[in-house]
Order: C-alpha cells, then structure tokens, then sequence
C-alpha cells in the first residue's frame, strides 16, 4: 500500500473512530454529520468523500461483516464442510465470548442505537441480505452444496438468530456461563441439521 492509500485509510479510520462515540453518546438520529466533521476537524464533503451516507459511518465495518460468512467458506481447510466451518466459528465466538466489541457496555450502547434507529435498523438488513448474497455466492463455487442459495438463506438465518439470541443476554444481563452452555449446544444442533439435511458430502 503506498503513502497516498495510508493517508486516506488512516483519514478514513479518523473519520469514524470520532464519529462512533457521538453516535452512542447521543443517538444516530440526533447527531449531524456537520458535528462529526467538526469534531475531526475536517469538511463536510471529506466526510462524505470516504463515507457516502450517514449510515455508512456508522457501519464503517459493512464490507467485512458481508463477507463474512462467505470467507469461512472460502478460506475453510480442504474437505471441511461448508456448514461445518461456519457452525466451528460460531461455536468458538460463543465459548471465547468473542465480540467486535472491548467489553459488553460498548455492544449494549451498539446495538441499543441501531435499535433506536430506524435507518439504522433498515440498513442492518440490508447488511443481512448482502451477507447471504456473498454466501450463496461462494457456497456456488462448492461443487458437494446442493441448492446454494437455499442453503445460504438457512445458514444466514441461523446466524442471525445466534447473534439475536446474543444480543438479548447482554442488553438484558442474562448472560452468563449456563446460558452460554445451553446456546451452544441448541446452535452446533441447529448447524448440524443443516449439515445433514441441505448439504451433500462429496463421494
């Protein structure tokens, strides 16, 4: 990466790293990108150069999360099952208690204000809906998937209903190590029905 791309990635990284924060303090809906830019100390159309809505600063991560499920599936060890690698991430971000978050008061101030967001809200779905996309994409390229598209809409669901499930232990501090038990088994059954049912093993 040369000098010029640095700059920009670390311009861009500026942009959002300040923007968050107001975002969690104060609301989505109630903090202007006017008032991001003057906290960077940067215009307006800076803003709007590296991030084309205002949604987009606040998902700066959108690229990575859609392709998340897809590179499992690509980056999988040869002759791992599709499912199997996607269940194996899940399973060990629910042990580990892995989050894209320092500590669980950040993903309750997170998710409290996409939920209080309908923009925000509405462009988590259509993160959701890119995601399965991507993933019926590369489940494609696996000659052992049947259905692809229908197998990615199953797994894309069962994700999501994980990270649901996730989400309302920590906003209700239900989370603890039993529960933690019980979800992981509920989800590696969950991923290995999917596993026998939609997807053929290779000969």
């Amino acid at each position: 990466m040369g000098l010029r791309e640095t700059k920009k990635q670390q311009t861009r990284q500026a942009i959002a790293d300040a923007a968050l924060p107001l975002f969690l303090e104060r609301g989505f809906d109630k903090v202007t990108v006017a008032e991001v830019a003057r906290e960077v100390g940067v215009s307006g159309q800076t803003i709007f150069n590296y991030f084309p809505t205002k949604e987009d600063l606040f998902f700066d991560r959108q690229a990575e999360a859609e392709d998340q499920l897809a590179s499992l599936v690509r980056n999988r060890e040869p002759g791992t099952c599709p499912v199997e690698a996607i269940r194996d991430d899940v399973l060990t971000a629910l042990k580990e208690g892995r989050t894209e978050f320092p500590g669980p008061d950040d993903a309750r101030r997170f998710w409290r204000a996409i939920q209080d967001s309908p923009a925000l809200s509405a462009r988590e779905r259509e993160i959701a809906e890119r995601t399965e996309i991507a993933l019926a994409g590369a489940l494609e390229e696996n000659a052992a998937t049947t259905a692809p598209a229908l197998l990615a809409g199953a797994i894309s669901g069962l994700h999501r209903a994980v990270q649901r499930e996730l989400r309302h232990q920590i906003l209700t501090g239900e989370r603890g190590a039993r529960s933690r038990a019980d979800m992981m088994t509920a989800t590696r059954t969950a991923f290995d029905t999917l596993c026998h049912g939609l997807h053929r093993t290779e000969a």
